[in-house]
């Protein structure tokens, strides 16, 4: 049980690759693998669950961890970074198929370089930055955003890309997780500005 937690993050990243790999299997996308409907179809949906697993196992490590006390060195590593590769993964594919502008890729990205550098020297102080509402908002919103637009990738709901019935729909979906991220960014700035403040003046 010990152990649980950290394999479950593990199995995060390892889901994380199967994922990038069946969703660059397409029909139509001239940036994948070409293969016939049928196959794109059966991989996209593999993919997709594959996906739901992958957050539901971000819910589920953390939770073990705390429950039964079992927090490591090693999952307070490597569970964020499987985060930012789940989060950044799914983003990206979704790009690459239309489905979001990349910018809304671009202000994740900035986002989550920044607060990890807040981190890096919070952390060479002794101090630790635990997610606060703002970023479990985020994190919430991004993966419904997924859950939603992957949806939509393998069929289940109309389309969302441009001229699709639920577009302008998905753009205000992507306007709250856009909004949701810079806020959750801004608020870590905010409550620990002592510490990067402290660091632009140093005495001679």
């Amino acid at each position: 049980m010990k152990n649980l937690p950290n394999q479950l993050t593990m199995s995060r990243i390892i889901l994380i690759v199967a994922f990038v790999i069946l969703a660059n299997f397409d029909a139509h996308n001239a940036n994948c693998f070409q293969v016939s409907e049928s196959t794109a179809t059966v991989c996209h949906w593999i993919a997709y669950i594959l996906a739901i697993i992958g957050g539901l196992t971000d819910l589920f490590d953390g939770y073990l961890a705390r429950k039964y006390h079992c927090e490591s060195d090693f999952g307070r590593l490597i569970d964020p970074l499987a985060d930012k590769m789940f989060i950044m993964a799914t983003f990206a594919m979704m790009v690459d198929y239309q489905f979001m502008p990349a910018w809304i890729l671009i202000v994740i990205l900035g986002r989550e370089f920044m607060v990890t550098g807040l981190r890096t020297l919070a952390a060479a102080k002794g101090i630790t930055i635990s997610a606060d509402k703002w970023g479990k908002l985020k994190t919430a919103s991004q993966m419904a955003a997924l859950a939603f637009g992957g949806a939509s990738w393998v069929g289940l709901i109309p389309d969302l890309r441009p001229d699709g019935v639920l577009h302008y729909v998905w753009l205000a979906i992507l306007g709250v997780v856009a909004a949701l991220t810079i806020l959750s960014g801004a608020s870590y700035f905010i409550k620990h500005k002592k510490l990067y403040l402290a660091s632009l003046f140093v005495s001679e």
